[in-house]
């Protein structure tokens, strides 16, 4: 039995208040899925999350990328920690302030010390607002 994504799977429909990752929690996503090797969340764009142009700044969709990732990572229950090596974002459309997007990560290629994901984001229109691609590399403790 796979404790991690067991607990993901109580947590379906909720805003995550729990996680190792404090800037995880301050995100405030919303569960959506959780399989083994996937996830799929909800975030709503915050004016602390948007550029002057009040569109979701860049860094906020690395970050969401970011944290997906992780938290994808982590479901495949292993002792290990996988902190991130690279992480390649292509910026393809926008979302603006007020919109709920998704995002969705999954476990491309899982290696003995390299784990490589990829996250994809989506506005309120379904549109591919971002493409992330990442490699992680196993390092000693959870």
């Amino acid at each position: 039995m796979n404790k991690t994504v067991e607990f993901f799977k109580t947590q379906i429909g909720k805003e995550i208040t729990q996680s190792p990752s404090p800037v995880g929690i301050w995100l405030k996503p919303i569960l959506l899925q959780v399989e083994e090797g996937s996830l799929k969340a909800e975030f709503t764009v915050r004016p602390e999350m948007t550029n002057p142009a009040g569109m979701l700044h860049g860094g906020m969709i690395a970050l969401i990328s970011d944290e997906m990732i992780g938290a994808t990572i982590a479901t495949l229950d292993l002792p290990d920690f996988f902190p991130s090596v690279n992480l390649y974002t292509d910026f393809l459309n926008g979302a603006k302030l007020g919109e709920n997007i998704r995002a969705e990560a999954e476990i491309i290629r899982r290696g003995k010390t390299i784990i490589n994901t990829e996250c994809r984001i989506y506005n309120s229109d379904n549109k591919l607002i971002a493409k992330s691609t990442s490699n992680s590399i196993k390092s000693k403790g959870k």
